[in-house]
């Protein structure tokens, strides 16, 4: 598969998951350094934001929409993902006044069942998955274009349409 940055194509090797297959489980850490395994988050509707890096402006517009959206929605659990740093992700937390489950990958494991890595940049593409409580993949947007946002509307409806 390949997106674009500014127009010019990157490539995002490898197969992705597919809306109405069941979504890879995972094993990420928190801020807190507590284990997040999707298989732990089952019985409930999952929204995974994928960003590129928390420090750049539209990954920040995405989190904090999507913070904000989920703080009004009960019985879905809602993770950021990205592969900053704990520390860099706390420290945009911090400047942000935002409390949310962000989950650090630096070390890329998330890659190795989702394949959303772009090698030429290190970082993952603009991805969101809306879960059932099944773990069954119900909306996916890779985002064509890495500096556009991706559709919050439809992910949210997807999401409220599973609670």
């Amino acid at each position: 598969m390949y997106i674009t940055r500014k127009g010019e194509p990157i490539e995002v090797p490898g197969k992705q998951p597919e809306v109405n297959e069941k979504a890879p489980n995972f094993h990420l850490y928190d801020m807190n350094e507590q284990l997040v395994t999707l298989s732990s988050l089952a019985g409930q509707p999952v929204i995974i934001s994928v960003i590129p890096d928390i420090n750049t402006r539209v990954c920040a517009l995405q989190t904090k929409r999507f913070n904000e959206e989920a703080s009004r929605l009960e019985g879905i659990h809602f993770l950021t993902l990205s592969v900053n740093t704990k520390e860099e992700q706390a420290a945009w937390c911090g400047q942000e006044g935002i409390e949310m489950t962000m989950l650090h990958d630096p070390e890329k494991t998330f890659d190795e069942q989702y394949h959303l890595m772009m090698p030429a940049l290190g970082l993952y593409a603009r991805s969101i998955f809306v879960l059932d409580a099944n773990g069954v993949i119900c909306h996916r947007e890779i985002v064509s274009e890495m500096s556009h946002e991706p559709d919050y509307a439809k992910a949210l409806m997807v999401a409220k349409d599973l609670v």
